[in-house]
């Protein structure tokens, strides 16, 4: 066999299995990675994510890679962003893009476990077209699945209207920590300005300075596009940490509250029983 021959087939080969693997990529999109849609379900799901992912197509985000959703339609003001993983950490930066050169939402994220708690956050997109992009920025080894959709706008009301709790405003180099119960499983969080640009970080601590969750932020408008997120907090221990990064010119104003409530035990936890407190005390041996 000639030299000529030997790389006419090794091309052929080369194209055959490189037409194959666009094609079932291809197949796989079209019709719903089953891996994909598993971990997105997997691990813990609060209702409103689980409504995310019905919603939309999961998407799997390979470390180092890049994945953008983008909404022409100025009809969309606001979209909700879901991310998690099926148990490794999750390390990923999250921007708004708005126009050649204009991003005025970045946000780095940090989770320990992405099953068990999953990020979920609320992006404003007034004024489109928008583009939202999400970047691994893990190894090759730490994949992670992303969700993002259209949320709907029945009023435009402060998204603080309506909570049980009092917000507080966090001076610029200052922070404010919220403790939590055990039996508290969500927490929502609002972050806002008076139009003034916000920058915060954002920790969930379990245990002393053991960090499980970390969103960095900046918002060039706190009023116009604020901060809203549910995180997850199960087990006993939960603090939530909010620093606010900015000069003492940029307060901002933080609203922490219990979202899902629960009965505080886990999986497994033991249950007692028997006849009260003197069971098997007072019987005779």
């Amino acid at each position: 066999m000639t030299f000529a021959l030997k790389l006419t087939f090794a091309i052929a080969h080369i194209f055959f299995f490189a037409s194959f693997r666009i094609l079932l990529s291809i197949l796989l999109q079209a019709r719903g990675n089953p891996v994909t849609q598993q971990i997105a379900r997997s691990g813990n799901t609060h209702p409103q994510s689980a409504a995310v992912w019905d919603a939309s197509q999961p998407v799997l985000v390979q470390g180092g890679s890049l994945k953008t959703w983008s909404f022409a339609s100025p009809a969309v003001e606001r979209v909700q962003v879901v991310m998690k993983t099926e148990g490794r950490p999750l390390d990923a930066n999250l921007e708004l893009w708005q126009g050649p050169d204009n991003t005025p939402y970045k946000m780095r994220v940090y989770v320990e476990d992405g099953a068990q708690r999953s990020f979920n956050c609320v992006i404003e997109t007034p004024r489109g077209p928008n583009t939202v992009s999400i970047r691994n920025t893990a190894n090759m080894e730490f994949p992670l699945v992303a969700g993002v959709v259209a949320a709907e706008v029945r009023n435009r009301e402060s998204p603080m209207a309506g909570a049980v709790t009092q917000p507080r405003t966090i001076q610029g180099g200052a922070l404010r920590t919220y403790p939590f119960d055990p039996n508290v499983e969500s927490v929502r969080i609002v972050l806002m300005t008076d139009g003034r640009p916000l920058n915060s970080r954002i920790e969930l601590l379990q245990g002393p300075n053991n960090i499980k969750q970390v969103m960095e932020l900046y918002t060039e408008d706190g009023m116009d596009r604020p901060y809203i997120a549910i995180i997850e907090t199960p087990g006993s221990g939960n603090v939530v940490r909010i620093v606010n990064t900015a000069t003492m010119e940029f307060p901002l104003t933080a609203l922490v509250e219990a979202d899902q409530i629960g009965d505080g035990r886990g999986p497994a936890d033991a249950v007692l029983g028997g006849d009260g407190p003197g069971f098997m005390l007072d019987r005779a041996w």
